[in-house]
Parts: C-alpha cells; structure tokens; sequence
C-alpha cells in the first residue's frame, strides 16, 4: 500500500480519540503520522524487514495503548498513536502485493517479514500493489474520517496526501519505465 494509505489508516484508527478528548488531537495525529510513515524508512536497508513488525509490532502496540489509557498526556497518546500506526503499517502491508517496483508481475511470495517466526509472509494481493486502483480507494475512504474530526492545518495536510495518493496512482506502472537500472 501506499505511504499515504498508510498514514490514512492511522488517522482513521485515532479520529475516534481526537473527537472524544479533542485536547490531544495534534499529539494523536502526529503520531499516527510519524507511525504511518515510520516503518518505510527500512528502503535503504532490507524493504518490509528491517523496521516493518507486523507480530511483534503488536507487542509494542498493546502496553503503549495502556499507559496511554492509565497516564493520559500529549507524550503518552503520541506514543502510542505511532505504535499502532507503525504496527498496522506493518500488518496491512501482508494484504498487498510484494516489495518489489513491479509487484503486479508477482515474482516473489513475500510480503513482510515476520521477526517472531523468521518468516516471510506470503503476499495477499488484496490490493495487487502500491498505487493500484483499490489502494487509492481505500487510502480516500480511510482520509474521511480525518478529515471530519481534526481541523486547524491538518485537513489541509490530509487533502494534500489525498492529491499525492492520486497522482502516483495515475503514474504508478509507468514509474519502473522510468527506474534507473541500478535501483532495480
């Protein structure tokens, strides 16, 4: 999936927080953000490996939401919103298609990698690869409730991911034609 879809996802799983204690609206979406974001900066090491914990994530996850609902602060609701985010990053990315820059041609059988066992796991193609029609669907549906519940300048942060989504939609498949060999 996408960054953004990603990012989406986390904001989508905190908007229900940030309309109840809308006092932590920022520290939620920036985490969630950051979260989304986070586990991608493994592309210059090994993609979906290296920061991407779609098992052990969880366990992270789970005690960062509990001190968050035990000691509720901006850190602690920050904290935790990046780990839920960086988790469901992770997990989701089992969904979609493989690593590699042309993941609709599905020449390899992985997906993320699950630290807990010392496996791959297998690709779903749920939605075939980053970009595909589906991913920008369901990166659009998941802005949604972002953009009903936080305001200030994050709708417009949102409305800009969502024109990001959708230009490298459009552009996705001809972006490999345009790859240098050496990043292949």
């Amino acid at each position: 999936m996408m960054a953004t879809t990603h990012v989406f996802a986390g904001l989508a799983v905190v908007a229900p927080i940030a309309y109840v204690v809308p006092e932590f609206a920022v520290a939620l979406a920036v985490g969630a953000i950051l979260g989304g974001l986070a586990p991608d900066l493994d592309l210059v090491f090994v993609h979906r490996r290296t920061f991407h914990f779609p098992v052990a994530g969880l366990g992270v996850a789970v005690p960062a939401v509990g001190v968050a609902v035990v000691a509720p602060s901006a850190l602690t609701l920050a904290v935790a919103a990046f780990a839920v985010a960086a988790w469901l990053h992770a997990a989701s990315d089992s969904i979609g298609g493989g690593p590699e820059l042309d993941p609709w041609n599905e020449r390899t059988e992985r997906a993320v990698y699950d630290h807990v066992r010392g496996r791959w796991l297998r690709p779903r193609r749920w939605i075939r690869y980053d970009g595909a029609p589906e991913d920008a669907a369901l990166g659009l549906a998941l802005a949604g409730p972002a953009l009903l519940v936080f305001d200030g300048r994050l709708p417009a942060v949102i409305v800009g991911g969502i024109g990001v989504s959708l230009l490298y939609a459009v552009c996705r498949r001809r972006l490999v034609a345009w790859t240098p060999d050496w990043l292949e």
